[in-house]
């Protein structure tokens, strides 16, 4: 009778550390750059047009980090 084995090794070298590495720096900035845009527009809205949205100035970064980053 035969056995087959099969195992599988995956090592993870250096390139593919590197590679996680940047596309996860790459993620944060996409993020961070919601975050800074969404901060910029309502922070340009006046008092009546977040009055007529329903935010409070107090509320604009909140809202942001969860446009960005989503809800925790």
């Amino acid at each position: 009778m035969a056995y087959a084995t099969d195992i599988r090794h995956s090592d993870h070298g250096l390139f593919d550390r590197v590679s996680t590495l940047l596309k996860s720096f790459g993620d944060a900035r996409a993020q961070r750059k919601v975050y800074r845009t969404t901060l910029a527009e309502l922070r340009a809205l006046n008092g009546r047009d977040l009055a007529d949205l329903g935010i409070s100035r107090a509320e604009i970064p909140f809202i942001a980090r969860e446009a960005a980053y989503g809800k925790k």
